[in-house]
């Protein structure tokens, strides 16, 4: 929209981007955001733009079983003391939409990790996440559900294919009393731990916020000492002064008991990342899990390239891609216990070179996965980290291309919008290499699922022509 169309009764979350004269974007949001509130944007009838921050809450009151979001609010936005910093606004300028995803200025700008600590023992990764496929599971002797029968195969699953981590997400425990030391009566977390251990998987738990702000100190450490790996922290649901030091105060205890963090439910990515190096990943992104439950209507393969050029720019996000049901256009229904994506399945596979996640999921069931050896062969095997980033071509909201590069590997991704397309990608800059690709199917517009693995060299002049499905992706895996 028009920024004099913005309705100065609502706020605009960061970041945001604007389009400019001659191809000119503009993005705007906020780093080292560290004990005070974060800062939403109000329209004011004309290109003007107002800066708004949450006023202080007072007289806090659970809402439910999961948040604190029943509270009265003071007429200030927080308390201070001399010495205290304050947060960047960030502005950046380019020519183009690709040039977006090369702003890093969130992480330049954010205060660096204590470097008289240990990081050594933060290890991103991949996850074999439970909630999105309902705990889904076919083809096996027991009851899958929220139960240790069921979470040792996904131990099994995660560990037959290099997956570094699972994730336990609500429900292992008691939830009606938001307690996490009242343990679902099916899960055995001794058993678990010492299972997933014996394989080389870590365990990271899920706790919503109402459950872990009672005493993040006691919980933490006695989950690290039964051998944990981290927390999915879920439900803070606000930026206001108190809710960004919640934050900070998880990363910091949790970073003395050598733990992983997570943050679900939660504002954009605003620094914290580097000054915690344990915090991982982020939601704040409409991710996959908006497919359980969305309208017919609901448009994610739009929004899919959208974020590359705003909601990225922030830093990384927990999309939860890697679904093995896919939907083309008009065949998308919500189904929460067997979920789908929409649009096709290279799509979901190229999204693992587009979004950047250093704690990675894959949302699907390890029965879906194990019924599709070669996508989860190759997603199983992807980096979820970066030793170099080239932005290929984009336009937002129409399609996206980049390549990433770990070690001597490269990585390229892309996606369209709802239209068929073909790109000319440059990747002279590889110097040449073997291609693993995976691209739509002849039928993908149809039956998304539809796809053909297939090989090839990189030609002499560096240009690779590619074609995208409605609702499409593309992604190749590059050797020497």
């Amino acid at each position: 929209i028009h920024l004099s169309q913005m309705d100065p009764a609502k706020l605009a979350f960061l970041p945001i981007t604007v389009d400019a004269a001659d191809g000119v974007k503009i993005v705007i949001t906020e780093s080292d955001l560290l004990g005070y509130p974060g800062m939403f944007l109000n329209g004011q009838g004309s290109k003007k733009l107002k800066s708004v921050r949450a006023p202080y809450p007072i007289g806090l009151r659970p809402n439910g079983v999961y948040v604190y979001q029943d509270m009265d609010y003071a007429d200030y936005i927080a308390k201070v003391e001399a010495g205290q910093k304050f947060p960047w606004k960030v502005i950046g300028i380019t020519q183009d939409a690709k040039s977006l995803m090369d702003i890093d200025l969130v992480w330049q700008l954010a205060t660096p990790a204590d470097e008289s600590m240990d990081w050594s023992w933060v290890k991103p990764g991949k996850v074999a996440w439970d909630w999105w496929n309902d705990w889904n599971l076919y083809g096996v002797d027991f009851r899958a559900g929220i139960n240790t029968e069921t979470y040792k195969y996904y131990i099994d699953f995660a560990a037959a294919h290099g997956i570094e981590y699972i994730i336990m997400d609500e429900g292992w425990a008691q939830k009606a009393k938001a307690n996490l030391f009242l343990i679902n009566p099916d899960i055995n977390l001794e058993e678990l731990v010492a299972y997933a251990n014996g394989k080389n998987v870590g365990i990271i738990l899920w706790a919503s916020y109402n459950s872990i702000v009672k005493n993040p100190e006691k919980a933490m450490s006695h989950y690290a000492k039964m051998g944990f790996k981290g927390f999915k922290i879920d439900f803070i649901n606000r930026d206001d002064q108190q809710g960004v030091k919640f934050c900070e105060r998880m990363a910091k205890i949790a970073a003395e008991n050598h733990l992983l963090i997570d943050f679900h439910g939660v504002y954009k990515p605003a620094g914290i990342q580097r000054t915690y190096p344990n915090v991982l990943n982020f939601e704040g992104v409409a991710g996959l899990e908006q497919l359980k439950w969305s309208p017919e209507d609901y448009d994610e393969v739009t929004y899919d390239v959208t974020i590359p050029f705003v909601r990225m720019v922030a830093g990384p996000m927990d999309y939860t891609q890697g679904a093995m049901r896919n939907a083309a256009k008009g065949n998308y229904h919500p189904i929460g216990s067997e979920a789908m994506s929409q649009g096709t399945r290279c799509r979901q596979l190229a999204e693992y070179a587009i979004f950047e996640a250093p704690l990675t999921m894959l949302c699907d069931s390890p029965s879906n996965y194990m019924a599709e050896p070669e996508c989860t062969e190759f997603i199983a095997g992807f980096p979820t980290v970066w030793d170099e980033t080239v932005p290929l071509c984009g336009e937002i909201g129409e399609y996206v291309a980049v390549a990433r590069r770990n070690g001597d590997t490269w990585y390229i991704g892309a996606l369209t919008n709802w239209d068929a397309r073909d790109l000319s990608l440059d990747l002279s800059f590889i110097g040449g290499g073997n291609m693993t690709v995976f691209q739509d199917g002849i039928n993908a517009d149809r039956a998304a699922r539809d796809y053909k693995k297939t090989s090839a060299v990189i030609p002499a002049d560096g240009i690779v022509k590619i074609h995208m499905a409605p609702g499409g992706g593309w992604v190749a895996k590059v050797t020497r």
